[in-house]
């Protein structure tokens, strides 16, 4: 999985309070994490991604996942739901 596939996800989880509840609801196919988040932020995703047995996909910027996710701020965490 790459940075590309977020953007072209049917249905995906933008931040780290949405990525988290879908996580908990099972219905993640994989997690992108920015490499520059602080890690108190993310540091519950990967937990769960982990538990769960989630891919997680690191990526170089907040900035990047952001803009791979159509918003014009930075994000900490996404996920896919539907590809």
């Amino acid at each position: 999985m790459n940075l590309a596939s977020i953007a072209k996800a049917r249905r995906r989880t933008v931040g780290t309070k949405e990525t988290l509840k879908a996580l908990e609801r099972g219905e993640p196919k994989a997690v992108f994490v920015a490499e520059d988040a602080e890690r108190r932020v993310v540091e519950p995703v990967l937990r769960l991604c982990a538990e769960k047995n989630v891919p997680v996909v690191r990526v170089e910027s907040m900035a990047a996942l952001g803009r791979a996710c159509g918003i014009k701020v930075g994000c900490a965490s996404a996920s896919i739901i539907e590809e």
